[in-house]
């Protein structure tokens, strides 16, 4: 075959798989719209994904498990999945289509075996749609909205219902905030639509009324007024931390659970994946989503404390700055924080070490930590340097890893990276709050000394953990197949 035969055949084999890929994208987004099914990919999103961005996913796949999964095999699961009468689910086709191509001599076709595998899903128990309330819209606030209202589909767990700020709410406010929604610096423009309704002093976000509610205090504001009831209020503002002072958004009328997000005092300190199970929401009211620190080391340090037992270790966070530094130089009431952001390396204090205690009881007085502030507005690397108690090697210690992050309780929490060159531009808006650099793993002679990297997007991988959790809270979790 000549070199023109070759390139033609490879052209022809190209175009076949991105026109494959187009219907992969159609069949998992009338999932979505029309059945509430949310079909990933090794837990990498696919909704509103380009050709290309699917087929590198996809490539991706092969190299995480070993094994030639294909954008055709994915078609013919995903159809499969299509044809069924399944309730509102998350499913991950990488998973799935890695299970067909183990097992595919025990089925006769895709459909007998999608049949057989997700045959729990009929047992799972009516899901009552949760209205959201968020207070404040800074940082965290403004991801969460974009991902509630990408993520609404037929509305059938979470719908944002109101916005609370502070101050007056007129036409230039409204448009500041919707255009601080729409574009971001760091996480580019929203891919969806936003408009500012002044009349009724609202956003409307991909078509949908979003109330924007000014109050000075929690417990003066009546939701139901605006038809919000039973709702779920994520605090982003970091005003309130403990219990006394969360209980107040439970006076407010139409309320019912409160989630903070930042550490909290005198009420559970939640890494969802890690220890959510332990804390019932028919018995809590009021949760913390804990520390973006804190939901990147928890995830790997469980895993590494079931595997090998952890004696002591120390974290240090190599943090993207913060809008509680300072510009350019300028007092401050922190030491260092004072100095410009964006041109210093500043150390400081990271309660994230004895945070991780807080989900993991077994490392209460194991770590000790630090953090360094660097000059980059987004993206973190924490480092793990850990003394085992039992020996391993880098080899054993990157498979446990490999292992959690392909089945179990951890799935969506560590993302595990066989990239060469990974950089912190590269991991954000990854959803993960771990992503677990197997190239850097360092484990000393002895066995028994181990250094881990672990990256994490400190605003959006955060924030999927805040809405994990939030949806933990409000029982609005579907059937899932990882």
């Amino acid at each position: 075959m000549s070199f023109v035969d070759v390139y033609e055949k490879e052209l022809s084999f190209q175009t076949d798989r991105r026109k494959v890929t187009v219907e992969f994208i159609k069949t998992i987004s009338d999932l979505w719209y029309d059945k509430s099914i949310e079909i990933v990919l090794f837990r990498n999103q696919l909704i509103d994904r380009s050709v290309s961005d699917i087929l590198n996913l996809h490539k991706y796949a092969n190299d995480f498990v070993g094994k030639p999964i294909s954008i055709f095999d994915s078609l013919e699961i995903t159809k499969a999945i299509n044809s069924l009468n399944l309730p509102p689910s998350k499913l991950d086709i990488g998973k799935l289509t890695y299970e067909y191509l183990l097992e595919e001599k025990k089925h006769d076709n895709a459909l007998s075996f999608v049949k057989e595998k997700l045959s729990d899903a009929n047992n799972v128990e009516n899901i009552t749609p949760k209205d959201v309330v968020l207070y404040g819209f800074g940082r965290i606030g403004r991801l969460l909205a974009r991902e509630l209202m990408n993520k609404a589909g037929k509305g059938s767990q979470m719908r944002l219902r109101a916005i609370v700020t502070r101050g007056e709410i007129n036409k230039t406010v409204l448009e500041k905030r919707a255009s601080l929604l729409k574009m971001d610096s760091v996480h580019g423009d929203f891919n969806g639509t936003v408009a500012v309704d002044e009349k009724n002093k609202a956003l409307i976000i991909n078509g949908t009324t979003v109330h924007i509610i000014s109050a000075n205090a929690p417990e003066d504001i009546n939701y139901t007024k605006y038809g919000i009831n039973d709702a779920l209020v994520i605090d982003n503002t970091g005003a309130f931390r403990d219990h006394v002072a969360l209980s107040r958004h439970l006076k407010g009328i139409g309320v019912s659970k409160v989630l903070l997000t930042a550490p909290g005092k005198g009420i559970p300190n939640i890494v969802h994946g890690a220890n959510h199970l332990d804390y019932d929401p028919n018995e809590v009211d009021i949760f913390s989503a804990a520390s973006c620190t804190t939901n990147a080391i928890t995830p790997v340090l469980k895993a590494i404390e079931n595997t090998f037992g952890v004696i002591h270790g120390h974290l240090e966070t190599i943090h993207a700055y913060t809008n509680d530094q300072n510009l350019v130089d300028n007092m401050h009431n922190k030491y260092r924080r004072g100095r410009a952001a964006a041109l210093n390396m500043v150390i400081t204090e990271t309660g994230a070490g004895k945070a991780v205690s807080k989900a993991l009881p077994s490392f209460e007085g194991k770590l000790t930590s630090s953090a360094i502030r660097v000059p980059v507005p987004n993206g973190s690397l924490a480092i793990l340097n850990l003394e085992l108690e039992k020996k391993t090697n880098k080899e054993e210690l990157n498979a446990i890893i490999k292992k959690y992050a392909m089945e179990g309780d951890l799935v969506e929490q560590i993302q595990y990276s066989l990239n060469n060159e990974l950089v912190s531009s590269d991991i954000v808006g990854t959803s993960a709050p771990s992503i677990y650099d197997s190239n850097a793993t360092i484990v000393a002679k002895n066995g028994k000394s181990a250094v881990l990297y672990v990256w994490y997007d400190n605003e959006y991988g955060y924030s999927h953990q805040v809405i994990r959790l939030a949806k933990y809270i409000s029982k609005v979790r579907r059937f899932t197949y990882y």
